[in-house]
C-alpha cells in the first residue's frame, strides 16, 4: 500500500510461495455448496474498453438462489495486481465465500500509469453496476450487494461506499450497497509525493480521493478490518474512519485481526475458519437476512 507496486509484489510472492507458511493452503473443511466459476466476463464494452482490465470473474454457490453477493477489489498500490494474481489468491477467496453461500465477483480495473484517479474507482463502479444488472441471471440477489477490497482495493471499496458520484454516474446509488468491508485500506492520503503518480499532486484532487472526505451520512454499514502488524498508519486510519462514520450516525465496526500483517491478512481469507472470514461471513449473512 505505502510502497511501489513492484516492491509490494516481492513480499507477496514470498508470502504465498510457501502455502503452509502463509496459511493459504486448501484446508479440509465442511462446505455447504459446490462452486461454479465463470471467468473473464466483460463488465464494460465502451470504445475505450481494456481487453484485460475490464473483466471480472464469478464464483457462485451451486444450487442456491437469491444469495448475497460480494464484489471484491484487489490491492497492489493502484499500480499492480490482477484478479488472476499469484497462486490464484483471489480465486481462493472467491471459492471460500461461495462455499458458504455468498456469491463473489472478483474484478479487475485499470491501473496507473495507464490511468490516474478517478480512473480506478470509475472502473470499480462499472463492475458494481454490471453486477447489479446481471447477477440475478446467475442466482444472486441484486438487493444484497456488498463491496470489499484489500489495501488499494480497500480504499476503492470505501470510496465507492462514501462518495456517491461514482455510483450515480452508472445509474446506481449508495442505497444499492448492502454493506462495505475494506481490509487494510487507505482512507486518508498522507502528504508527500508518494502517491503523486496515482492521484496527481493537486491538493483538491487528492482530497476528493480520500474516503474520509466524503463521510457525511447516509452510508451503508461498514465492517473495517486491519492487521495486528499492518503497514504504518493502517491501524490509525482504520480507527479514525470508523469513528467518523459513527459520528454521522452510520453503522460501523472496526476489528484488528491478530497474528496477521498487511499481506497475510488477505492470504488467509482463502481459508474457511479464518477469524477475518468469520467476521465477514457473519456480517454479510446478518445484513442480508435483515433486508
Amino acid at each position: 500500500m505505502f510502497r511501489s507496486g513492484s516492491v509490494l509484489i516481492v513480499p507477496l510472492v514470498l508470502a504465498l510461495a510457501s502455502p503452509a507458511a502463509s496459511g493459504f493452503e486448501e484446508t479440509a473443511v465442511r462446505t455447504s455448496y459446490e462452486v461454479e466459476v465463470l471467468k473473464d466476463i466483460s463488465y464494460y464494452e465502451g470504445p475505450d474498453a481494456d481487453p484485460v482490465k475490464h473483466k471480472l470473474d464469478l464464483y457462485l454457490p451451486k444450487g442456491k438462489q437469491a444469495f448475497p453477493v460480494l464484489l471484491f477489489v484487489h490491492g497492489g498500490a493502484w499500480m499492480s495486481g490482477d484478479k488472476n494474481y499469484f497462486f490464484d489468491v483471489y480465486g481462493k477467496v472467491g471459492k471460500n465465500f461461495a462455499r458458504q453461500g455468498i456469491g463473489t465477483v472478483v474484478t479487475n480495473y485499470r491501473l496507473t500509469p495507464k490511468v490516474q484517479h478517478p480512473g480506478h474507482i470509475q472502473d470499480v463502479a462499472r463492475a458494481f453496476a454490471w453486477t447489479k444488472r446481471n447477477i440475478s441471471r446467475h442466482g444472486g440477489d441484486p438487493s444484497q450487494l456488498f463491496v470489499c477490497g484489500h489495501s488499494a482495493g480497500g480504499h476503492l471499496a470505501a470510496l465507492l461506499a462514501t462518495d456517491p458520484r461514482y455510483l450515480e454516474a452508472v445509474q446506481c446509488s449508495l442505497k444499492d450497497i448492502r454493506g462495505a468491508i475494506p481490509l487494510s485500506g487507505v482512507y486518508n492520503l498522507p502528504p508527500g509525493k508518494l502517491f503523486d503518480n496515482v492521484f496527481t499532486a493537486d491538493a483538491e484532487t487528492r482530497k476528493q480521493a480520500m474516503p474520509l472526505t466524503h463521510v457525511k451520512g447516509g452510508h451503508p454499514p461498514f465492517l473495517i478490518l486491519y492487521a495486528e502488524s499492518d503497514f504504518p498508519l493502517c491501524d490509525r486510519m482504520s480507527e479514525e474512519f470508523c469513528t467518523a462514520l459513527k459520528k454521522c450516525s452510520c453503522e460501523a465496526r472496526v476489528e484488528r485481526i491478530k497474528e496477521r500483517d498487511h499481506l497475510s491478512i488477505i492470504a488467509h481469507v482463502g481459508n474457511a475458519g479464518d477469524p477475518a472470514v468469520d467476521l465477514m461471513v457473519k456480517f454479510i449473512h446478518g445484513k442480508s437476512s435483515a433486508k
